[in-house]
């Protein structure tokens, strides 16, 4: 048996090539502010989080990622994800404009080559238990993935989490 591969732990098969190109460049501009970053994490809501960044504070961001205006139309989840972080972004590709996002969250345009925060989030901050479970998740779904690159056979259930 095979198991995942560096891709399969980045995206869970769902997202179209545009979505993928926004998360590759947010992500490397994530990575030059400081943060940590997994893709594709499972909250406690039962909501999955498109990008969920840790800062080395423990600040945690989530970023949404939005491909178009018909899957921001479609996507009424959103709000949820303040439960589970710092501050919330969407990025999106350039072309789609900040003018289509709400304003209560940041923005960050974003390419496969890079991104940029056009639009700083609002923070709002995490209590001291929610932020701890956070950071657990993070640590123990990074972890799992990063053994399962190195044992590809073995199994594990992300919903566990």
């Amino acid at each position: 048996m095979i198991g995942p591969s560096a891709e399969d732990l980045l995206s869970d098969g769902r997202q179209s090539e545009t979505a993928l190109s926004v998360q590759r460049g947010t992500g490397r501009l994530l990575r030059t502010l400081g943060f940590s970053i997994v893709t594709e994490m499972p909250l406690a809501s039962g909501r999955r989080a498109d990008i969920v960044a840790l800062s080395q504070a423990g600040d945690v961001w989530i970023v949404e990622i939005k491909s178009s205006l018909a899957d921001l139309r479609a996507d009424g989840k959103w709000p949820d994800y303040r439960w589970h972080c710092d501050r919330l972004y969407f990025a999106a590709p350039p072309e789609l404009g900040r003018d289509i996002f709400p304003r209560d969250a940041g923005f960050i345009a974003a390419d496969s080559y890079g991104a940029e925060i056009l639009d700083e989030a609002p923070e709002h901050r995490l209590a001291g238990p929610t932020r701890k479970a956070m950071t657990l998740r993070f640590a123990r779904l990074a972890a799992l993935r990063l053994h399962s690159l190195a044992d590809p056979a073995a199994r594990f259930d992300e919903g566990s989490l």
